[in-house]
């Protein structure tokens, strides 16, 4: 098994590497956004934009639930 098998999966090595780069990365992002002082950062700067006059209400608003949803997985 070992030579056959390793001639046969040894071209997926690539791929295999290139997956688990993937995974690494969406972890690294998901802990990133998840990170409660980077949502408090996103969520006062949306509030200094409103404070500025740079977005409207509405545009807060929505603002805001993108945070909070990706903040939470929904």
């Amino acid at each position: 098994m070992g030579l056959v098998s390793g001639i046969f999966t040894w071209p997926m090595l690539p791929v295999k590497g290139l997956v688990r780069l993937a995974e690494m990365i969406q972890d690294q992002a998901d802990r990133e956004l998840r990170n409660p002082a980077a949502v408090r950062r996103r969520l006062e700067e949306i509030e200094a934009a409103r404070a500025a006059g740079q977005i409207t209400e509405e545009e807060e608003r929505q603002a805001v639930e993108r945070v909070l949803r990706l903040a939470t997985g929904r």
